[in-house]
């Protein structure tokens, strides 16, 4: 390193040319960086990410059912398909209003700011400005006391230390931050689908509560009036004590059943409350208009399970934790080489000795400044590093095969949700039918049973068999939708409507803004990526966006 001090003579350089060569670069550092930049491009520490096979289908096993059509269409509002204008606004009210979703908002910002860390370090580490004023007082005894061995003296200054980045470990590590930084987004939209997923399958559950509740009070209604008719004869003296008795137990039993359809209907409530990000019991108005169970649409568009790469956000987020991890078996590689660093200071210093004065510290003649190239090798803690290598390349590892899973676990939910589809529109036509013989089944033995011709048994037997039927069908009616959500919820849709839109809302925003100085990390175009996959530049080099101070 070189160094200039006030009124220090200059020594001319002597010895080999390798010395000399280094001394005239240590009194150009411009000439050491740019040698040293023009080797950052050519050098990157560590593995590029490349993504792994996975096992993936080529169709869906139900794609020859006539449900099913193997269309590429990606659905961005799927719930739309029910054509419920409830549901509808549920989810917009989720959306904007759900704690969990704000909270991995929140995240995305967490994640940005620490972007721009890694970012930060890319450009010089170490900058400061300084200034000092002391007295001091050196020992009597020493021979260079001469006036005084008392001074003042005052200093001002400023320093500087870039690491250069010759093996690409600062940028594997915005590499690194980069990525996970789009994981963020990715795990965004994972609980975006998630939430809508939730409020349809809650909603689609309270309105199947509902029906069977209606259906409860309706068969009440009927075995009431059977209960009349059986004391009526009772009174008559045409039956014995018996039928009243097991029309009174056959209603009883239904009766019970509501309060249990009650508490589960408020649970329900409950659930979709917290989702909506509301109170429990401030759902209730919004429920307030009764359509029914949603109706699902004949034929659904599911495409191939190819399209799952790009619209499950939960495949995209585990890649990305992938490659994020693999810059970071760079980042630990590069500390198995030396590091080289400009370090350069300059200021001034003055003092009251002599003829000397502490204003002479705003003069020519105080300067005193170093610049010059230094590096740093860690020889002897090569085990550790090595070590330290391995570790990261096992969690990587271990991050390539869980996104070779989720892509499995993917298609997966997929195939359950449409077969649970399918089955249960199979199931619902059979139901049906049997709803209908057995309201048939009740007319012929009332009229036999007050003809005499048949015994009340036949007639609470059909009852009962009534009551089970139309339960079923309502409990089977909302299975098909069921069916259908978790298809598109594993399909990955929904996701799409925040696009456009800010990560968090307007008055969270003002609140962490009243807070600290965000800056412009709140923008959207900031903290909202161009694609929601890797970036398009990951196979020429790292994403480099220019530090947010």
């Amino acid at each position: 390193m070189f160094s200039k001090a006030p009124s220090a003579p200059r020594t001319p350089s002597d010895g080999t040319a390798i010395r000399k060569n280094l001394l005239a670069m240590a009194r150009r550092p411009e000439i050491f960086a740019l040698l040293i930049a023009s080797s950052l491009q050519a050098c990157m520490i560590g593995p590029d990410y490349k993504r792994p096979p996975a096992p993936l289908a080529t169709k869906w096993e139900q794609a020859a059912n006539s449900a099913v059509d193997a269309s590429h269409v990606a659905y961005a509002d799927w719930w739309s398909v029910f054509n419920d204008p409830v549901l509808t606004r549920l989810v917009g009210i989720a959306y904007a209003q759900n704690l969990n979703l704000r909270t991995a908002g929140v995240r995305v910002l967490e994640a940005r700011a620490q972007l721009g860390l890694a970012i930060g370090e890319f450009y010089p580490q170490q900058q400061t400005v300084s200034a000092s004023l002391s007295y001091n007082r050196i020992p009597g005894s020493l021979p260079y006391n001469i006036l005084s061995n008392v001074y003042a003296s005052d200093a001002f200054g400023a320093q500087a230390a870039w690491e250069i980045d010759v093996w690409g470990k600062l940028r594997r590590g915005i590499q690194s931050a980069d990525d996970a930084f789009l994981s963020s987004v990715a795990s965004y939209d994972d609980v975006l689908v998630t939430l809508t997923g939730d409020i349809a399958s809650t909603y689609v559950e309270i309105r199947t509560s509902q029906a069977q509740i209606q259906i409860a009070h309706d068969n009440v209604t009927r075995q009431k009036t059977a209960v009349k008719i059986a004391k009526a004869r009772h009174v008559g003296g045409v039956v014995t004590g018996r039928d009243v008795d097991q029309a009174e137990n056959v209603l009883g039993a239904t009766e019970a059943t509501i309060p249990q359809l009650e508490i589960q209907l408020q649970t329900q409530k409950n659930a979709l409350s917290v989702l909506l990000g509301m109170a429990p019991g401030a759902v209730d108005p919004l429920l307030a208009r009764n359509t029914g169970i949603p109706d699902a649409p004949e034929r659904v568009a599911v495409g191939v399970p190819g399209d799952l790469m790009a619209r499950r956000p939960d495949i995209r987020r585990a890649e990305l934790d992938a490659a994020a991890q693999c810059a970071q078996i760079g980042f630990t590689k590069a500390d198995l080489l030396p590091a080289f660093t400009l370090l350069g200071s300059v200021g001034t210093v003055s003092s009251d000795v002599a003829r000397s004065s502490l204003s002479d510290v705003f003069t020519r003649a105080s300067l005193i400044y170093t610049a010059g190239p230094s590096f740093q090798w860690n020889i002897l803690n090569y085990g550790q590093i090595t070590n330290n290598v391995r570790v990261q390349d096992a969690k990587f590892q271990e991050l390539l095969i869980s996104f070779q899973n989720t892509v499995l676990q993917a298609q997966q939910e997929v195939a359950n949700g449409m077969t649970t589809f399918i089955g249960a529109r199979a199931a619902v036509v059979y139901l049906k039918a049997s709803v209908k013989a057995a309201e048939g089944a009740l007319q012929i033995a009332m009229i036999q049973y007050k003809e005499g011709i048949a015994d009340f048994t036949t007639v609470l037997t059909a009852e009962q068999n009534l009551y089970e039927a139309q339960n079923n069908l309502a409990i089977w009616s909302g299975q098909v939708p069921l069916g259908l959500i978790a298809a598109y919820r594993a399909m990955g849709g929904g996701w799409q409507i925040r696009e456009g839109h800010n990560f968090i809302p307007p008055d969270t925003a003002r609140e962490m803004e009243n807070r600290t100085n965000w800056g412009t990390l709140l923008t959207p175009e900031l903290t909202q990526p161009k694609a929601p996959g890797l970036p398009s530049t990951q196979d020429t080099g790292p994403l480099i966006r220019l530090p947010e101070w």
